[in-house]
């Protein structure tokens, strides 16, 4: 089983390293950050601990409070928020390159031994930087990985009304649903809101008036049903059957069959995650 993110993070304390909590004096970073309430609850498959649960919750809200980070977690982020946000996002591809991450890290670290704080940070943004170095490389292509599923998910999403709500399922690659919080609760503003992730068995949820949350759960139930985190195939209400009809009638209206480009759709659309395309699934 693979460390916690937390725990992988101080993992990156070395007795060869010189640095120190004390190189960052100033706790400027940290002041007058309001603190935010734990937005998700029980655990991603046993794999996610619950203190990096909560650390998560608050990373990836609008309100993040850094002061919940010790030792060297904080001292990383001071150094280079830049770093910290890649080896995050690594850690979230959930490849097996913790060795790689580690070692990124202390490249980072060491990095900044010495001169001005300024100086060190230039440093520390410098070598992680550094694609002529193996590690490096394959930490920052895990954690564009993430990055790039997390923009590809934000147009691929397909919501379906049901009662009072919207819900949508996807599996990703990655483990992303946290980093879609903040862009779909400004997008849908005080409607309610479900993303599944049938993949990892977990619920993204935004009810109205409320924080969004992420769960890990069988089912969950709201006052127009209850939703397992498995596929449900595009059959939860009569609704959603009329919902797919309007995505097939959208779909063939925008579509201009002399450009059809299957190689280009594969690409942009990769088949993987057709099963929820209702556009393309349902044909």
């Amino acid at each position: 089983m693979r460390s916690g993110f937390l725990e992988m993070i101080n993992k990156l304390e070395d007795a060869s390293c010189s640095y120190k909590q004390e190189l960052f004096e100033s706790d400027e970073l940290f002041s007058s950050i309001p603190s935010t309430e734990n937005l998700f609850s029980n655990n991603y498959l046993q794999q996610i601990e619950k203190n990096d649960l909560n650390f998560i919750s608050n990373y990836f809200s609008l309100e993040f409070d850094a002061s919940v980070l010790e030792g060297t977690a904080k001292t990383l982020y001071e150094l280079s928020i830049n770093t910290f946000d890649i080896i995050l996002h690594a850690w979230m591809s959930e490849l097996p390159i913790e060795a790689e991450i580690i070692t990124f890290g202390r490249k980072v670290l060491n990095a900044a031994n010495t001169g001005t704080l300024e100086e060190k940070r230039h440093a520390a943004e410098l070598a992680a930087a550094d694609r002529g170095d193996a590690n490096t490389l394959v930490v920052l292509k895990a954690a564009g990985k993430v990055y790039f599923e997390v923009h590809r998910m934000t147009g691929l999403l397909r919501f379906f009304p049901v009662g009072s709500e919207y819900i949508a399922r996807c599996a990703p690659d990655h483990f992303i649903l946290p980093c879609l919080a903040e862009y779909f609760t400004e997008r849908f503003g005080d409607t309610t809101w479900t993303i599944i992730d049938e993949k990892r068995g977990l619920f993204l949820r935004r009810p109205y008036g409320e924080k969004f949350k992420l769960v890990q759960e069988a089912a969950f139930t709201t006052n127009s049903g209850t939703y397992s985190n498995t596929s449900s195939n595009y059959s939860e209400t009569s609704d959603k059957d009329e919902w797919v009809d309007l995505w097939q009638h959208y779909h063939k209206t925008i579509n201009n069959e002399d450009r059809n480009n299957p190689n280009l759709q594969r690409q942009l659309m990769p088949s993987r995650y057709w099963k929820y395309l209702p556009e393309i699934n349902t044909q």
